[in-house]
């Protein structure tokens, strides 16, 4: 297992120049937009505006800060993203966001559509994951986290955990009220 800090992450602009996004980790490692396989970001939206678009990639998007944003698309209904609730969309819609009110910050899954798939869950209490997982974001709050061979490292606000090699399974206990984590579980086809 591997932490990161947030702080210490690089800022890098989004494929369509319209704002900055934090890489937490992807595969292949320091693979380009157009030949990862999947990764893991989060991105500072600071306006309105559209989405870079990425044909081919399966999105999952999570709001992490702000009071929210509308995402519309040609053809779809708009859906409202509010705080901690994964929503799922095809990279190559035409998707705009609206924001409902300041600036946001959101946390991105993006998979590379026959090469892999994955999904994201927000916990707010201790939670056994049986089968482990790629990845941990603290959202809010303070974790341990166990393995099944007895490691153990604390989880702290905006900090990941990546499980790279991590067939075992996981416990989340949270060291205090009101904590939340995301996980990120990716399989390879």
């Amino acid at each position: 297992m591997r932490r990161l800090k947030f702080e210490e992450l690089q800022a890098t602009p989004w494929k369509n120049g319209g704002g900055v996004t934090r890489e937490l980790h992807g595969y292949p490692a320091g693979a380009s937009f157009d030949a990862f396989l999947w990764r893991v970001s989060i991105a500072d939206v600071s306006q309105s505006g559209a989405f870079s678009s990425f044909p081919g990639v399966d999105r999952v998007i999570t709001l992490l800060e702000g009071e929210g944003m509308q995402l519309s698309s040609a053809g779809g209904q708009p859906v409202l993203l509010l705080p901690l609730q994964p929503h799922r969309f095809r990279g190559e819609e035409q998707v705009s966001a609206q924001l409902e009110g300041g600036a946001c910050r959101d946390f991105n899954l993006m998979l590379r559509r026959g090469a892999a798939t994955g999904e994201v869950n927000v916990w707010h209490a201790d939670r056994d994951l049986p089968h482990g997982c790629s990845l941990l974001f603290c959202a809010q709050g303070r974790w341990d986290v166990l393995t099944e061979n007895g490691e153990q490292t604390t989880l702290e606000p905006r900090q990941t955990l990546v499980c790279d090699d991590q067939a075992g399974g996981l416990a989340l206990r949270s060291l205090q009220g009101g904590s939340i984590v995301i996980s990120v579980s990716i399989n390879l086809l």
